[in-house]
Order: C-alpha cells, then sequence, then structure tokens
C-alpha cells in the first residue's frame, strides 16, 4: 500500500505539472486580458496532434517536438489576430459562445484532417525504460523528466514574471491596462504576446504527454475543466498560485481515485465501496476549490477586487 501511496503520487505530480503548462496561459490570459478563452483546452489538443504528425514525419521525436512548438504558437496567433482581438471588448457571454463555437469547429477539423482513431507518439529511446525509487518501485524516466521539465519551465516563468522588464509590464497590464495603454505602452501587442505565450505553453503541454497518452479528439476538454478550478484555486493572474493550486488539484484527483474505494471499505461493503468511491473520486477536486474559496474567495494568492 505504501508503495502505492509514493507511485500514484507521482502520477498526481506528473498530472499537476501539466495541468500547469495549461492553467499558467489560461491565467495571464484572463488575469491580463480579463478574456475568457473556452478554446484553451484545444491548443492543448493540436499540440499533441501537431508533435503525432511531425514525429512521424521527421522520424525523431527530439525534432518533432522542436517543431511542434513554434507550430502551437502559430496557431495560436492566427486564432488571436483573426477571431479573439475582436472578442476583447466584447461581454465575457460572447466570449464565452465565440470560443465554445471554436472548440467544436477545432475538434471537427481534427476528426476530418486526423481521422476519429487515437494516435500514438512513439516514446523516445533516452528517455525509456523506468528506474527504481522508494525500494522496489520502478518508475517511467519519461514520467520523471515530464516532472523536471515542469518544473523548470515554472521556474523560468517565475524569473521572467518577477525579475524582467516584460514581467513587469505582465504584472502592471493585469492591475492596471488602460494606465498602461496611457503611459505609451502597446498594449495590443502585450495582449499578443501573452496569448501567444499561453498557446505555446498549453500545446507544449499536449506535445510532450502524447507518448504517454493517446493523442483523441476532445482531449482537450477535461484538462480544461480541470485547469479552469486550478486558476480559481491559485488565483487568477497568480502564476505562482496556478503552479501550488495545480499540484495539488493532480495530487488529490489521483489519490483520490485510486485510495478512495479503498478508504471506503472501512464503512462499506467492498462492492458498495468500491462504487462509491468511482463516484466520490471525480467530485474531490470540485471539493476541494469550494472548501479553498469558503476560506480564500479570491484563491489562494489572488488580488483582491
Amino acid at each position: 500500500m505504501t508503495s502505492l501511496f509514493f507511485l500514484q503520487l507521482l502520477n498526481g505530480i506528473q498530472l499537476g505539472v501539466l495541468l500547469f503548462l495549461v492553467a499558467a496561459g489560461l491565467t495571464l490570459i484572463f488575469g491580463i486580458m480579463d478574456f475568457i478563452n473556452i478554446a484553451h483546452g484545444a491548443l492543448y489538443m493540436v499540440g499533441a496532434y501537431l508533435a503525432a504528425t511531425l514525429v512521424a514525419v521527421t522520424g525523431n521525436f527530439w525534432i518533432g517536438l522542436m517543431l511542434a512548438m513554434p507550430a502551437a504558437l502559430l496557431f495560436g496567433l492566427v486564432l488571436e489576430v483573426t477571431l479573439f482581438s475582436r472578442l476583447y471588448h466584447r461581454s465575457h457571454l460572447d466570449q464565452v459562445l465565440a470560443t465554445f463555437g471554436l472548440v467544436m469547429i477545432v475538434n471537427e477539423s481534427v476528426r476530418l484532417i486526423w481521422g476519429a482513431s487515437p494516435l500514438s507518439v512513439p516514446m523516445p529511446d533516452a528517455l525509456s525504460g523506468s528506474v527504481p525509487l522508494f525500494g522496489m518501485i520502478q518508475y517511467p524516466v519519461y514520467r520523471i523528466a515530464i516532472i523536471l521539465v515542469g518544473f523548470a519551465i515554472a521556474i523560468g516563468l517565475a524569473t521572467l514574471i518577477n525579475r524582467t522588464r516584460a514581467g513587469m509590464l505582465l504584472r502592471a497590464g493585469a492591475s492596471n491596462s488602460a494606465m498602461v495603454s496611457a503611459l505609451g505602452f502597446n498594449i495590443k501587442r502585450l495582449f499578443t504576446v501573452v496569448f501567444a505565450l499561453g498557446a505555446m505553453l498549453a500545446g507544449f503541454a499536449g506535445a510532450i504527454v502524447a507518448p504517454v497518452l493517446s493523442v483523441h479528439p476532445g482531449m482537450g476538454e477535461s484538462m480544461l475543466i480541470l485547469a479552469f478550478v486550478v486558476i480559481v484555486i491559485g488565483g487568477i493572474g497568480s502564476i505562482r498560485g496556478a503552479f501550488l493550486a495545480a499540484l495539488l488539484v493532480g495530487v488529490v484527483d489521483t489519490l483520490g481515485r485510486s485510495f478512495g474505494p479503498v478508504l471506503l471499505q472501512w464503512v462499506l461493503t467492498p462492492s458498495a465501496a468500491s462504487t462509491t468511491g468511482r463516484m466520490l473520486a471525480p467530485m474531490l477536486v470540485y471539493l476541494l476549490m469550494a472548501l479553498v474559496l469558503t476560506v480564500r474567495p479570491t484563491g489562494l494568492f489572488g488580488r483582491s477586487a
């Protein structure tokens, strides 16, 4: 049981890292631009499909991954210029309706281009296999690499936002975009940069998870829902909050699905515990969100209105 706990804990951290890559861009877009992008999960899905295609074309995982990142960024820029920039000054309802329609368009386009069957991406040879952890536990090297890359990106984003001039503009734009524009800075260009960064992070998350999970249409919806939970728990516009909340949500979701039925056997029969545990496990992250908002209505690191 102890071995299973540590194994699922690592799986939860890995899920949290992926959630952070998706939620980081989403919380910046929402916090700075006040723009609700329901289609952000589609960028995650497109990144996975681009990686699958480019790896198959080039025959090399690393080249395909490096090409998928700018391709996802370019896809995000095209969406920002052609559609999203026209919605920044519209109501949140208009933004939700437009981006929800975009989700359906992207999903159907993916089915037309790649088909409805799941795609797989081969594991890179350098990161194949597993290593011993905590005694007899074997954990895949590739999953460890995902965790390390996610932590490195989190440190890089924190440095960018807190230690650079560009980060100063991002923080100022999140606090008062009208004042930033009045001081002579091109706020539209700032919005474009923020959206491009968010699109690249979401696409990168889809690309690196492609060898672990199957690539299929609609794979971004479940990730998007959890990403919104993450930014609500962490606080809108906070990268630090998104990182901590993503790890918390990933661990709670993974451990809840694994150990919920086991713990319920203390008070229920095994069959009832298994059924009830499967029903309650998906609710745990939402109960966590409700608990955090009860104590801190703005999230862990959110700003007061």
